[in-house]
């Protein structure tokens, strides 16, 4: 049965543009059938904790002979790579924080980014090679090519070092922009633009989770 991992990691459960987006990704998925499962995992709500053990970044068999992450750490770290491992499409919300991802976000990362294991090292490890990565980002300004913030995101860049160059996943970004517009006096002319960009972005996911 094709498996959907779904991550949201907005702190704003109501008015997220990243949530809203990843949902009509999620719908449209669900609704290609039955046999077409999610496993959801909010990453806000439900925040997985930092690894505490160095260790904890390596396979068992790469680690230091006197190694001994904490148990329900590497119980944790399992779980999480299992739903991965388990997932024939990945779906993360991205929101931009502070120019970067959301720390639960990174903390995720951090679990499942294991050499030797989900990553070559001393092997050729690569179980994800080949699936799809749905990314979709919000971001509060403008950072549109030719523009002063041009550069500025740091959300996207580290996702694609980790899902793509790392997992050898193919990674697809679905971006919306000016989400502060609604609010922030100074953006007020691009609320607008950001309605459309927000329309198009679940119009292309819904065209993605039909397709993959």
């Amino acid at each position: 049965m094709p498996h959907l991992l779904h991550l949201d990691s907005s702190i704003d459960p109501e008015r997220s543009r990243s949530r809203i987006v990843t949902a009509a990704f999620a719908e449209a998925w669900r609704g290609r059938g039955d046999d077409f499962t999610v496993t959801y995992r909010d990453l806000h709500a439900r925040p997985v904790p930092h690894l505490t053990d160095a260790a904890s970044h390596w396979a068992p068999r790469l680690r230091r002979p006197d190694a001994a992450p904490p148990p329900a750490e590497s119980a944790l770290q399992q779980e999480l790579i299992d739903e991965l491992l388990a997932a024939d499409v990945l779906l993360v919300g991205a929101p931009m924080y502070n120019y970067s991802l959301p720390s639960t976000l990174k903390a995720w990362i951090d679990h499942i980014h294991v050499p030797g294991v989900t990553t070559p090292f001393d092997t050729d490890e690569q179980p994800m090679a080949g699936r799809t990565a749905v990314v979709v980002t919000s971001r509060g300004a403008i950072y549109d090519p030719g523009t002063p913030r041009e550069g500025w995101d740091h959300t996207v860049p580290p996702l694609r070092l980790i899902l793509d160059d790392a997992l050898g996943m193919h990674v697809a970004v679905v971006a919306v922009n000016r989400t502060l517009s609604d609010f922030v006096p100074a953006l007020a002319d691009e609320a607008e633009r950001a309605s459309a960009e927000l329309a198009t972005a679940e119009a292309t996911v819904r065209d993605l989770a039909r397709s993959l």
